[in-house]
């Protein structure tokens, strides 16, 4: 199978299955889907998803973040991975939004990764869920899913891998390429077990076949 063929098999796959994929993260509007990516870090979105309701109402705007003390925020997600650096990540993120940014969330990729916590996959994660640009954010699940799958072949760097997807995939796919292979990842090929016998990319899956062999 060629690398169009299996882009093309898996694509027609996944529209079949997810014909309109979304974040699992909750939000209202950029700011709130900003600071749930960053605290979603190495960490559940379903954990992010049982804080953030009150840390939204405690701090509504970037305004209201930026003027909380760090140990303010860290009351509302110290049930979250890393809360002190992500207290102080979502504080720097407000100031700097606030100081630079008019209270905004920018649009482009190089004022996103100015915000403090903010790195080029949740950037991108923000240029494509809100912004609607062609973009792909590479995360764990999507760097492990595109190497099984044999979308990629041995990508070093989650940077090798975006570059990649985004040459193989029809930009007008990319958004929902990037929740296609992240929950693919999260619920069918998971890292350790990955559930091959109920997933129906067996017959693009790379890795699938190398088993049977």
């Amino acid at each position: 199978m060629t690398i169009e063929e299996r882009y093309q098999a898996a694509s027609e796959w996944f529209e079949l299955m997810m014909p309109d994929p979304k974040t699992e993260l909750h939000y209202d509007n950029p700011f709130q889907l900003l600071v749930a990516v960053i605290l979603s870090a190495q960490c559940t979105d379903a954990r992010v998803n049982m804080i953030t309701p009150a840390l939204f109402e405690a701090f509504p705007t970037p305004g209201h973040l930026a003027a909380a003390s760090v140990e303010e925020i860290k009351e509302f997600i110290k049930s979250v991975t890393y809360p002190n650096n992500k207290s102080k990540a979502l504080k720097g993120a407000a100031q700097v939004l606030v100081e630079k940014f008019n209270g905004e969330v920018p649009s482009s990729i190089d004022d996103l990764m100015e915000i403090p916590g903010v790195g080029r996959k949740t950037a991108n994660v923000m240029l494509s869920v809100v912004f609607g640009q062609a973009a792909m954010a590479v995360d764990t699940h999507v760097f492990r899913v595109s190497e099984r799958i044999g979308l990629t072949t041995n990508s070093k760097n989650p940077s090798q891998t975006e570059k990649t997807l985004t040459q193989h995939f029809p930009k007008e796919k990319l958004g929902r390429a990037h929740h296609w292979l992240i929950l693919h990842g999260r619920y069918v090929c998971k890292a350790r077990r990955p559930l091959c016998l109920e997933c129906g990319l067996t017959h693009c899956c790379r890795f699938y076949q190398k088993s049977k062999d």
